[in-house]
């Protein structure tokens, strides 16, 4: 045979070899990040349910779900284990910053604040009509009800 037609199959087997190694690596860092679990400990199933670690058993974790609410799940249906503040931000919301005011048009990014004040002035000072029509509207209505001038046809 020449090596023109072994050239497919030890591209196979490298790729194999490559595809095998990277998934091992997945699986050693999973395990490590399980490993590093301590009660008190926000962490994400692989379900998407957030809760906080009670206990920790050889094959199984206590989870308490909500305040006195627990659950036994597999060590291996734990998808993260979340530090501290990112589990109180997303749980709670919990956020330790303010967030920056963002403008809504880019007009008053330009703008002065003197102008931006005295745009907020008028804005205060117009009013909308949300009454009833006036009464020269009402007397320029039909009396009976046809606004269109037809007949009545059945």
């Amino acid at each position: 045979m020449s090596p023109i037609t072994l050239l497919p199959f030890i591209v196979l087997i490298g790729a194999m070899f490559l595809m095998t190694r990277s998934a091992k690596k997945k699986q050693q860092a999973a395990a490590a990040m399980r490993n590093e679990m301590q009660p008190g400990t926000g962490v994400r199933t692989i379900g998407g349910m957030y809760a906080t670690v009670k206990e920790i058993g050889d094959e199984t974790v206590l989870l308490e779900v909500a305040p006195g609410v627990h659950a036994v799940y597999a060590k291996n249906a734990i998808g993260a284990v979340l530090d501290d503040a990112e589990y109180n931000r997303i749980v709670h919301g919990d956020t330790e910053e303010e967030l920056p005011v963002v403008p809504d048009d880019a007009s008053s990014l330009t703008a002065s604040t003197e102008a931006a004040e005295a745009d907020a002035e008028v804005a205060k000072d117009a009013k909308i009509d949300l009454g009833k029509k006036d009464e020269a509207e009402d007397a320029a209505a039909p009396k009976d009800g046809k606004a269109d001038g037809g007949a009545d046809t059945k």
